[in-house]
């Protein structure tokens, strides 16, 4: 078993580059099972997630090639159309290769998602989007059965209990790139993946309209070629690197950002009294003396991420005064809480809402990442916590994180990784 050990650190300093959104690049590598065309996508971040979609993708018979910090996809006349469970477990964007096959292939079976253990996410709103355009789907064994006939275009809406899904969004969408007629899609999500995602389609030769808006417009083709697409860079690395240099009081200058996708976060961790300046493509971050409390609550995007949510929450531990945390998309989303209080935070849970009593200091003890962005929060917390604290659940971390340990010690923290 892997895990990392964490002295307290002091300043974090230096200058990073951001690596490409890991849950921008999943649902864009499934997009390439609508062509038998190669194409070849870049800044893709070597995260265990990559791999298990390349393993997928492999397994349905394409071709995929990795390269420094690349992939090539060559899908040609693939023969399979099942997603199996021992991947698609570990995994739950892994779901996103039901819209493509439908489309492509007239039928998928794909095993039931896994991936963090974070409540309940259910998968209704994407049958319901591919139900909509003409797909069947019954449930056998833990796997999904689907089948067309034929896609056809119509109107759908994809809200909800918590908001708009951007996965479902996504299977909708590359569907009805192939389906035949208009496809609109209602209550769609917004967040900048979907964007994202439309554009690699758009390159393809896809008639989509209103991405980044909540109704977007597609107009089926009887075909979509190749296409060659750099990764929009990873808000949600950002966030997490934005918070390592409040938490410690450092300055970091993060390169190659956009701070469109950011504002929600830039905006809380301003109240939080943390400097941050704006320059063209880079953040300079540097932390402050003393924190203050502020409410946060989770939203889709423009809002508050809740990718970020634990990460946050590491931070106001050791705000001053009393903040709350309202989670509005995973309500079930605080198993970093009771690691977090092992370490000598004061948080209380009930229901969706957290209340944070800022302490003085954190102290180090052995702690379990039960999800990947609860281990990226108790990294954090290490970083400002004495003497030392000890960090499992990598396998969670590494899905989501490049090097994570290696960027932060480049920067000055103290920070390694042990096997036992």
């Amino acid at each position: 078993m892997e895990k990392l050990i964490i002295e307290r650190s002091g300043p974090l300093h230096g200058t990073m580059a951001l690596n490409g959104a890991k849950n921008a690049v999943l649902p864009i590598m499934a997009a390439c099972l609508l062509t038998e065309e190669e194409s070849v996508i870049e800044r893709v971040p070597r995260v265990t997630d990559v791999l298990t979609m390349a393993a997928i993708l492999r397994g349905l018979g394409v071709e995929v090639v990795a390269g420094e910090d690349q992939l090539t996809i060559r899908p040609g006349s693939y023969p399979g159309a099942m997603a199996p469970y021992e991947l698609v477990r570990a995994m739950r964007a892994s779901v996103c290769v039901l819209g493509p096959l439908l489309a492509k292939r007239g039928e998928a079976r794909v095993a039931l998602p896994g991936g963090c253990v974070i409540g309940p996410r259910p998968i209704d709103v994407h049958l319901r989007g591919l139900s909509a355009l003409g797909a069947t789907f019954s449930v056998e064994q833990g796997y999904i059965l689907a089948a067309t006939s034929g896609l056809r275009g119509t109107t759908v809406d994809l809200a909800g209990s918590h908001g708009s899904s951007v996965l479902a969004t996504g299977n909708t969408m590359m569907a009805a790139a192939l389906a035949q007629g208009r496809t609109v899609i209602e209550q769609a999500a917004c967040e900048p993946e979907v964007v994202d995602l439309a554009n690699f389609l758009i390159a393809m030769g896809a008639r989509i309209e209103g991405h980044g808006t909540p109704v977007i417009r597609i107009e089926g083709v009887k075909r979509l070629g190749g296409a060659r697409h750099r990764i929009i860079p990873d808000r949600i690395e950002a966030g997490t690197l934005m918070i390592a240099a409040a938490i410690t009081g450092g300055d970091l200058l993060l390169e190659g950002i956009r701070a469109d996708h950011l504002a929600a976060v830039i905006d809380k961790l301003r109240e939080a009294d943390v400097r941050i300046e704006q320059f063209n493509g880079a953040l300079r971050v540097r932390g402050a003396s003393g924190l203050r409390a502020v409410d946060v609550t989770t939203r889709p995007f423009p809002g508050f991420p809740t990718d970020l949510q634990p990460q946050m929450m590491a931070l106001l531990a050791l705000a001053q005064g009393t903040s709350v945390i309202t989670e509005r998309i995973y309500p079930e989303r605080f198993m970093h809480v009771e690691e977090l209080n092992r370490m000598g935070a004061d948080i209380s849970r009930e229901g969706n809402r957290a209340t944070v009593r800022g302490v003085s200091s954190l102290s180090g003890a052995p702690v379990i990442g039960s999800d990947l962005r609860a281990a990226a929060a108790l990294v954090l917390a290490g970083l400002a916590a004495k003497p030392q604290t000890e960090v499992g659940g990598l396998d969670h971390l590494d899905r989501g994180y490049v090097n994570l340990e290696g960027r932060l010690a480049q920067a000055g923290a103290r920070v390694r990784r042990v096997t036992e």
